[in-house]
């Protein structure tokens, strides 16, 4: 019957044979709401986790794409190798950006928005000065002896030291030998020496700590592990160049990246393979530490919200090319599947979940030659993606919503209104 059908040209099935029984079309309609209730509840619960601590991305996604589209997806991102988080200027003005907006959504009030200001500004750029508090100080200890950054305010009664000059080991030893030295010769009172190297000690634990911003730059800038090594002669030239781990991981990732393009047998996949975990283990190690420093620093800005601002909610992300593709593919899981649920609008529906799946199926596909997705599911060619996108397609040229759902009831009214017409 089959070749007879090709045979004559048709182009549809003849006789009972397009009839399809009613438990046909339950099982079309329930495999219908099926799909369209695991889009709806997909898109549902992303939408539900931008209100935590941790809201779902495609990034991840797009970066760790395979597939002769690779490259495509990768840039949807706008950063596919993570070169900003290595990147120290790019890391601030991320910083000062996201500063601005956590002020203006808490800040309801000018004192509010003054109060959290300085805060953050304590916490990024450091205080101005550190202070220990010091009733007096130790007979015969000078003040002129102490290091340039460290002052004593007797007015106040506190050790000062400047919040951009740091107190070094070798300097609140220095003036610990003075309290020595003085104690030693002048004879001074126990009480009062214990006090004076409290305050020194209570100087330096404050005075070493570094604010979120210099910890940045000793990561990307200083730590000539991560930075790279410049050595320099005496008459100010280039004598040795030793290279970072941040500029090797931009090299081995153009290399990866070539590599991927022109790789065709099996032994090039293998060593884009081993080169691929090399590659994710360096951007983990350089990667942790800046993306850990970030995270510490919006859980210490949160402490100074109170119970009011914290019900406000988190931060609003801002809109860029990475944020309008997570809002695209979550509204469009959740439309596409109430659509698909409610019967309304049906075909339309049914293509674009089809066409959005593809999408998802053509960023990881199964093919021979391409990298397995991790996960304990093993697919080749044919994964679930491609054969829920294929339902989909079937479900267009199917008058499913006619059966169940509201199209039956605009295709009655529109029925109703011809019969009346003629």
């Amino acid at each position: 019957m089959v070749l007879k059908w090709f045979a004559e040209g048709v182009g549809r099935v003849p006789g009972d044979d397009r009839k399809i029984s009613v438990m046909a079309c339950v099982f079309l309609v329930t495999l219908r709401l099926f799909i369209g209730w695991h889009l709806l509840y997909e898109g549902l619960w992303k939408l539900q986790t931008q209100d935590t601590a941790s809201p779902w991305t495609a990034e991840g996604y797009l970066k760790n794409a395979t597939g002769p589209l690779r490259p495509l997806f990768r840039d949807l991102t706008g950063d596919p190798n993570d070169a900003r988080w290595l990147d120290y200027d790019q890391v601030i003005s991320r910083w000062e950006d996201w500063r601005k907006r956590f002020v203006n959504h808490y800040g309801a009030t000018p004192e509010e928005r003054e109060a959290l200001s300085k805060g953050l500004a304590r916490l990024l750029d450091g205080p101005g000065t550190f202070t220990a508090p010091l009733t007096a100080l130790p007979p015969g200890v000078d003040p002129a002896d102490f290091p340039r950054s460290v002052k004593y305010d007797a007015q106040r009664k506190i050790l000062v030291n400047d919040g951009q000059m740091h107190l070094l080991p070798t300097e609140r030893d220095a003036l610990l030998a003075l309290v020595d030295s003085a104690a030693a010769v002048d004879g001074t009172e126990k009480a009062l020496v214990a006090t004076y190297r409290a305050a020194v000690e209570r100087l330096y634990t404050g005075a070493s700590s570094l604010s979120y911003r210099e910890r940045l730059a000793v990561s990307l800038k200083a730590d000539p592990e991560r930075a790279g090594l410049l050595i320099k002669g005496k008459d100010g030239s280039d004598i040795e160049k030793r290279l970072g781990d941040i500029e090797l991981y931009r090299e081995l990732s153009k290399q990866y990246e070539d590599g991927l393009r022109n790789a065709k047998v099996a032994y090039q996949f293998d060593h884009l393979d081993k080169m691929s975990k090399d590659l994710t283990e360096l951007r983990n190690r350089l990667l942790g530490p800046v993306k850990s420093m970030d995270s510490e620093l919006k859980v210490a800005a949160e402490k100074l919200l109170s119970e009011s601002q914290l019900a406000r909610g988190p931060v609003p992300e801002p809109m860029s090319k990475q944020r309008s593709i997570d809002l695209q593919t979550m509204w469009g899981l959740t439309i596409i599947g109430l659509l698909l649920i409610a019967g309304l609008a049906t075909r339309i529906a049914a293509v674009a979940g089809a066409g959005l799946l593809m999408l998802f199926y053509l960023a990881a596909p199964p093919w021979p030659g391409m990298p397995e997705v991790p996960g304990p599911e093993h697919n080749y060619i044919v994964n679930k993606v491609l054969i829920e996108a294929t339902a989909l397609l079937a479900f267009a040229f199917l008058p499913t919503g006619r059966w169940f759902g509201i199209d039956a009831i605009f295709s009655a009214l529109f029925r109703r209104r011809r019969m009346t017409a003629e």
